[in-house]
């Protein structure tokens, strides 16, 4: 759009005094200032040279959350990508929160300084105040009674403290509403879900994918025929389904595209589902301002952008996975009374622990189960802080 042109879209921004976003990442940042300042020169050119267009911004964010995941990024890179590194962070002021609100919103009958010592014990994991240096790495100890230490089985134990009487409650879509299994890798989601879907009642029902190469790719040395069916189907990358989708009737499911959001259908929305169709499933939404509504999801048109493959290829799937457990990056922003930390493996990046601890709304929600190398509980576990990113604010 040419910067003399209008959009009906544009009036409620220019008309604002206030425009409040979420403010984490540097890109999001300063393409949000160079839109302001385009819309804002439309009606005074000397705005273009105001920071945002000289519109007040109101930035929600924390530093101890996951950075964004930079493919093959050094920790130099991701520091980069973090909004106190751009050249606008001089012209912001910092306020700070000092009380744990989801805590302290909780319906909890724990007392409040019980509840005190919680918030500030998750704080200084943040902070990667507590712990000992083994190695190049910061080892945290998790106090005995948030601890899962059964040996016998103890993923089995894990869904049990998740999930209680599942099969008793399964009817009940309020029952999964804040309950979740969280975990660091893709790796790890895949094992818990695969475990309950099997113990879970009812006729599964098996969706393939449909994968093809498209016709218009810019490689032209490439040849398509080169690329079996097979190979395309066997291809997995974060945000791709795999190629088969396993689902029954009851079981929870997250969806991992926008479709409307005028009507919450978001990327991250939970969902039960209903029915089991050939070219549709119906749903019931679990979470959001819409909770109870009848959903239908349909299959979709899906084209990697990056896979690091020296072609494309499109993918026609359900934009759905199976979520009794999720990873730790998709649980961020979620407020949930009852989490269940699965660390078969560490955690990886910045703040993955504090964000996977910190989704608890009391300190009886909360239960972590630590494996050993053997697949024996353990006690400890590695937390990764980037504390330069602290420096500055």
């Amino acid at each position: 759009m040419r910067r003399d042109q209008r959009s009906p879209k544009q009036d409620p921004i220019l008309s604002s005094q206030y425009v409040v976003c979420e403010g984490r990442y540097n890109c999001r940042f300063e393409a949000l200032d160079r839109t302001l300042r385009n819309l804002m020169s439309v009606t005074d050119q000397h705005k273009t040279h105001q920071p945002f267009g000289g519109k007040i911004i109101v930035l929600g964010g924390d530093f101890r959350q996951i950075f964004p995941v930079i493919p093959k990024g050094s920790r130099h890179d991701i520091l980069a990508s973090a909004i106190n590194s751009s050249h606008l962070w001089s012209f912001c002021k910092v306020l700070k929160l000092h009380t744990n609100m989801r805590l302290l919103m909780s319906s909890s009958d724990e007392d409040e300084g019980e509840m005190k010592i919680f918030a500030n014990w998750i704080l200084d994991v943040g902070n990667g105040n507590i712990g000992s240096v083994v190695g190049d790495e910061l080892e945290v100890e998790i106090p005995d009674d948030l601890l899962i230490t059964t040996t016998d089985d103890p993923l089995s134990h894990l869904v049990d403290f998740a999930y209680p009487n599942l099969l008793q409650n399964m009817s009940d879509y309020m029952y999964f509403q804040s309950r979740a299994i969280l975990a660091p890798t893709l790796k790890s989601v895949e094992k818990v879900n695969d475990f309950v879907l099997i113990i879970f009642p009812g006729m599964k029902k098996e969706y393939l994918n449909s994968d093809t190469t498209c016709q218009a790719d810019e490689n032209e040395d490439v040849k398509q025929e080169w690329f079996t069916l097979e190979f395309l189907n066997d291809i997995k990358c974060s945000g791709l389904l795999n190629h088969k989708l396993t689902l029954k009737p009851g079981v929870a499911v997250m969806l991992l595209r926008n479709i409307d959001q005028t009507s919450c259908l978001c990327n991250g929305i939970r969902l039960i589902v209903n029915k089991l169709g050939s070219n549709v499933i119906g749903a019931t939404v679990v979470i959001g301002r819409n909770i109870g509504d009848k959903v239908y999801i349909p299959r979709m048109n899906l084209i990697p952008s990056d896979l690091g493959l020296p072609f494309k290829f499109q993918r026609r799937q359900f934009s759905l996975t199976v979520c009794f457990a999720m990873t730790i990056n998709m649980s961020q922003g979620q407020s949930l009374s009852h989490v269940r930390l699965y660390l078969p493996k560490s955690v990886f990046t910045h703040e993955q622990l504090y964000v996977a601890l910190s989704r608890v709304k009391s300190h009886s929600g909360l239960r972590v189960l630590i494996l050993n190398e053997d697949g024996n509980p353990k006690s400890s576990t590695t937390n990764v802080v980037f504390k330069e990113v602290f420096n500055n604010i």
